[in-house]
């Protein structure tokens, strides 16, 4: 199940949307800002419904 997020660019602050895979349970992966370019670790949680739980995006090395 995919879902839509709206997150904020650690580095410049811009927004931006991306999509999650709720099916596979908790996962982390990087993105690029489609702003600044610069990588972004993404991470999220579901819990045992199957909802998003939690979610963060922070920079490599955090």
């Amino acid at each position: 199940m995919l879902e839509s997020l709206t997150l904020g660019c650690p580095h410049c602050g811009e927004a931006f949307e991306t999509a999650v895979d709720l099916s596979s349970g908790d996962q982390s992966y990087i993105e690029d800002c489609p702003v600044c370019c610069r990588p972004i670790v993404i991470a999220f949680g579901v819990d045992a419904s199957g909802a998003l739980d939690w979610v963060r995006a922070g920079r490599e090395g955090d």
